[in-house]
């Protein structure tokens, strides 16, 4: 998976199956070999939950989650850029992943409201085919009076290049409809179901990377739907327990 000599393996965790590693996207990208993955599923920091810089310059928990003192969850890197800083960024990194991706392999990257018009951008400036968006329905979403609820999630997709019809992938609906999880361990955590139903954009046994792996939401879903799932993670916190939770959902399926 990684074709420079010089290039020092980070701490991962994993099996023959799915591998998360702790480390910047940015740092351990360019070391992988060219044309490996089939897809990238992500869910990468939004950078926003504020109308102003002080606002987002805020700690994720404080931005995200109702939860304080001991009982808030950990933080997460890189959600506090302003927005042209955080385009930069995104269209950086995306250029990194294409050149890991092969021919065709979609992408799907999750975003609010405020950023979607910056992430189409940055995905076509890092060469990637922008082909749609479909939609995550929360219906949890906050009802605010006199406006429209705030219920909506987005994900931006597209492909590298040309994305052949005769693919061995069914059709998949634009709206998904499934409710924030109960019981989260990551800020911004995605039910494991609706990953389980994205995930399935793949080709059948393929190969996905989750740059921004968090939880490990998107590295189990991959898995229990019958692909191979590669992670990178840079928050601590979220490697330890994302790894965990990776582990601990799998191992009855490893002794079965």
């Amino acid at each position: 998976m990684f074709s420079s000599n010089d290039f020092t393996m980070p701490e991962h965790f994993g099996d023959d199956r799915w591998t998360i590693l702790h480390g910047d996207v940015m740092h351990i990208v360019p070391h992988m070999t060219r044309a490996v993955f089939d897809a990238v599923i992500t869910d990468p920091p939004y950078a926003s939950g504020g109308a102003s810089q002080t606002a987002k310059n805020r700690s994720t928990t404080e931005k995200y989650s109702s939860l304080r003192g001991d009982k808030a969850l950990p933080d997460f890197d890189s959600d506090q850029m302003d927005q042209r800083s955080w385009t930069r960024w995104m269209c950086e990194w995306l250029q990194m992943v294409r050149a890991a991706c092969k021919p065709g392999a979609p992408i799907c990257l999750f975003i609010d409201w405020r950023q979607l018009p910056s992430m189409t951008d940055a995905l076509q400036w890092a060469g990637w085919t922008w082909r749609g968006i479909a939609v995550w329905d929360k219906p949890s979403g906050r009802p605010q009076r006199g406006r429209f609820r705030q219920q909506a999630e987005f994900i931006v997709w597209g492909s590298n290049g040309k994305m052949p019809l005769e693919r061995n992938v069914g059709c998949l609906p634009g709206v998904f409809r499934q409710a924030n999880p109960a019981n989260r361990i990551h800020v911004t955590e995605k039910p494991l179901q609706l990953m389980r139903d994205v995930v399935q954009i793949c080709e059948p046994g393929g190969r996905i990377l989750d740059p921004f792996a968090g939880s490990g939401t998107t590295i189990l879903a991959a898995v229990q739907e019958g692909y191979e799932a590669v992670g990178i993670e840079l928050t601590d916190a979220y490697f330890q327990l994302g790894t965990q939770r990776v582990k601990q959902a799998l191992e009855p399926q490893s002794e079965s």
